[in-house]
């Protein structure tokens, strides 16, 4: 299935991104930098066109891994420095196993059915998984015509997206890693438009 053509370039996928979060853009990026240490392993899933890794991770000297179902944000990727492979999270298989395991804005794709895609994370993750969701969503407009198009325009390839998480129902499905022994702890970012959670897998530091 071809995705929304939003996908089909790294410059206006982020020119997009950037007009929605407006001043809270850089602020999603960096709550989640400097949660991971220096020369640490990081699994991005979902990764996009990588701008955690080539803004804010690249400095930190971490060792890589971006997921990510579009070939060409995979594929520039790995042209730049990091590891990239093409990979469909609604295929129930492990995930590679990192330190520090990321998911951005990307976990609405897996609704109904978004615990199964956590549940890998966190068997992936030797310290953290970092979740960093949105709470405030174009979807929610009363404008039906934004709404639409807000749906129509974030197919990454697997189909249309209709559903989104509020805090309310995210804050409910994290409750029941909290319910099974994990630390969780969450804040707001992005000027309160995205929710991060830090389900701690390892030892806290």
């Amino acid at each position: 299935m071809t995705g929304s053509f939003i996908y089909g370039h790294a410059a206006i996928y982020e020119a997009i991104m950037r007009g929605l979060y407006g001043r809270g853009y850089d602020d999603r990026f960096r709550s989640v930098a400097k949660l991971i240490a220096e020369g640490a392993s990081v699994l991005d899933v979902c990764c996009g066109p990588a701008t955690l890794f080539h803004r804010y991770l690249k400095p930190k000297g971490v060792h890589y891994t971006g997921l990510d179902i579009n070939r060409r944000f995979i594929d520039r990727l790995s042209a730049e420095g990091g590891i990239g492979i093409v990979w469909n999270l609604n295929e129930a298989r492990p995930l590679p196993r990192a330190e520090y395991v990321v998911m951005q804005a990307s976990l609405y794709h897996f609704l109904p059915e978004a615990s199964s895609v956590i549940d890998r994370m966190i068997a992936a993750a030797e310290r953290q998984v970092l979740i960093a969701e949105p709470i405030r969503n174009v979807t929610d407009s009363r404008i039906f015509l934004l709404a639409f198009l807000a749906c129509k325009l974030t197919n990454p390839g697997t189909r249309d997206q209709p559903d989104r998480f509020n805090e309310a129902k995210l804050d409910a499905l994290m409750e029941q890693y909290r319910a099974r022994g994990h630390y969780v702890e969450s804040r707001l970012i992005a000027a309160g438009r995205e929710k991060l959670y830090v389900i701690q897998t390892g030892k806290l530091a």
